[in-house]
């Protein structure tokens, strides 16, 4: 508690920063532990605080005080760590992620029931990373403390990538006005030779070969652009049942415009005899089954 008061009064952006920290270390340890402290909801208590008098509170808030104190004397501005790490990740933004994860770590699975997530950055910030959900992504303490310490991957040249166009294409060089929708990293157009109706592309910004070549950031921001344009597809048209969505890979699986792009296919009652199979029907022979 005195802490946490304190802490406002540093820097009020720090509270939920702590809040987080302390959920995952000090109050594991000190509750399950060494039964320091007991834990009620998200509320943590020293054990036995409601029988000391109030001299012996005001005691103990003074100690609390003095190692305070004695810290901030040590460091003189005691939020440096933040800067070197990845850094403040906004609540409501953490949930988005931590949701669209099912709340399992993205590396090793596990679920936050058994091991604290983290919310970390793909890209980190220091390389040109944003805080934005495409660059984002939940792992456990265990899986992003490894990722910090071991991972030497160059990201210096990420952010250019994304920059990368090719001459002639015609979906890097895609018209304004066939664009109904987009992000920081793909957009979303009407097929111009529609399955059926509303038929729509979404394409990453970004010139790649096929779907195995994107960055994770990418998958991201393209999966987030396919939900929008389902959802807006439902809304605009209540006859859309269903929904075909794939990609093709290589000259052998069909593909014609070797820029990566992902159908979203709007499916209706009716629109075909027999569905069963769906994109079984690749292979038309092997379809039914």
């Amino acid at each position: 508690m005195a802490f946490r008061a304190r802490a406002s009064l540093e820097d009020q952006s720090q509270i939920e920063y702590y809040e987080q920290i302390t959920k995952r270390m000090p109050g594991r340890v000190l509750t399950t532990n060494r039964g320091v402290v007991t834990k009620m909801g998200d509320v943590y208590a020293l054990s036995g605080f409601s029988e000391l008098s109030h001299s012996e509170r005001v005691e103990l808030i003074s100690l609390c005080d003095q190692e305070i104190a004695k810290f901030l004397g040590r460091r003189s501005d005691p939020w440096s760590h933040r800067r070197r790490t990845e850094g403040y990740v906004p609540g409501t933004l953490r949930y988005e992620v931590l949701k669209r994860a099912k709340f399992r770590c993205e590396l090793c699975g596990i679920s936050a029931d058994e091991k604290a997530l983290e919310v970390d950055h793909i890209v980190p910030r220091n390389h040109g990373g944003v805080d934005d959900a495409f660059n984002l992504q939940a792992l456990c303490y265990s899986c992003n403390a490894t990722k910090r310490d071991r991972d030497d991957a160059d990201f210096r040249g990420i952010v250019e990538r994304y920059e990368d166009r090719s001459p002639g294409c015609i979906f890097c060089e895609m018209p304004g006005e066939r664009i109904i929708r987009e992000n920081r990293l793909s957009i979303a157009v009407r097929d111009a030779h529609p399955v059926t109706e509303l038929h729509t592309l979404v394409i990453p910004k970004r010139h790649v070969a096929d779907f195995f070549d994107l960055f994770q950031p990418e998958r991201n921001a393209i999966f987030s652009l396919i939900e929008e344009m389902r959802r807006e597809i439902q809304k605009s048209d209540e006859a859309v049942t269903g929904f075909n969505i794939g990609a093709n890979a290589g000259k052998d699986a069909g593909q014609t415009v070797f820029h990566c792009h992902v159908h979203l296919i709007p499916r209706r009652s009716g629109d075909v005899s027999d569905p069963r199979g769906g994109v079984r029907g690749a292979i038309p022979e092997r379809q039914n089954y």
